[in-house]
């Protein structure tokens, strides 16, 4: 089994890495009225390949002033551990008013891949700056590229779609923030559906980001399933990849 990318990580952050194509960078739509971000709140979620327990992912939010810091981490587990060993840790933080990312930071551990990065978004140098470290090479990158609006970013992006209206049959654009490139992702809310979590069940919208370019497009599909009220609390998460298929299911939702 030849797991390059990070398949925990892949699923959860839309797995896009492409740029938008020369398309108009669309604006980044402020949250609903009324939405409340979690101020302190701690998601956990069993993550399977095929039909094998591959390894655990937990999401914690934490309201730091006008900020929302989301911290998430991705741990393979069992005999997927012996075979391809993940570690991950990220971080992100964006406005809760406006929804745009301010900073993105991945420590990886992928097999014997090992990266620290720290993705900064500067909108008042209209710029991204990217400090990379590979540390198994100790190789150092910095990049900035021009960017134009708000952004969210690939981890912050899952929540930020919380906040938007979801109506089956329409779409709505999310503008996505990435080391070189601003991807446009366009979220295709697809569907009600009932899904059993070990949770419990839950009636839910299931929704589909989907790109122009990108690994995406490329390799596979992603379905996110938001419960189907003011929350909008992703329960479930798919991603139908060429090696085969991951599913997050939410095992813990916790007040701490």
């Amino acid at each position: 089994m030849k797991m390059r990318t990070n398949p925990l990580f892949l699923s959860c952050s839309f797995a896009l890495a492409a740029a938008a194509g020369g398309q108009t960078i669309p604006l980044l739509a402020p949250p609903q009225s009324g939405f409340v971000f979690p101020q302190k709140q701690t998601l956990t979620y069993a993550v399977d390949w095929r039909v094998f327990p591959a390894g655990t992912a937990v999401v914690h939010f934490e309201d730091t002033g006008d900020r929302e810091r989301i911290s998430a981490s991705a741990d393979t587990t069992g005999a997927i551990n012996l075979i391809f060993h993940v570690s991950d840790r990220f971080q992100s933080t964006f406005d809760r008013a406006k929804g745009c990312s301010y900073e993105f930071d991945k420590q990886t551990v992928e097999g014997r891949r090992q990266i620290n990065s720290t993705l900064r978004i500067d909108y008042g140098e209209s710029k991204s700056i990217l400090d990379e470290k590979n540390m198994v090479k100790g190789q150092s990158k910095h990049v900035e590229v021009p960017i134009s609006s708000c952004l969210t970013d690939l981890l912050s992006g899952i929540f930020y779609a919380s906040s938007q209206p979801m109506e089956v049959g329409k779409s709505f654009l999310i503008p996505v923030v990435d080391a070189l490139h601003t991807v446009i992702v366009t979220m295709k809310v697809e569907g009600r559906e009932e899904v059993k979590t070990p949770l419990g069940t839950f009636k839910t919208i299931r929704v589909q980001p989907t790109a122009e370019a990108g690994v995406v497009k490329n390799r596979g599909n992603i379905w996110i399933w938001y419960t189907d009220d003011e929350r909008h609390l992703p329960v479930q998460m798919r991603a139908r990849l060429f090696w085969g298929t991951i599913t997050f299911r939410l095992t813990g939702n916790d007040s701490k």
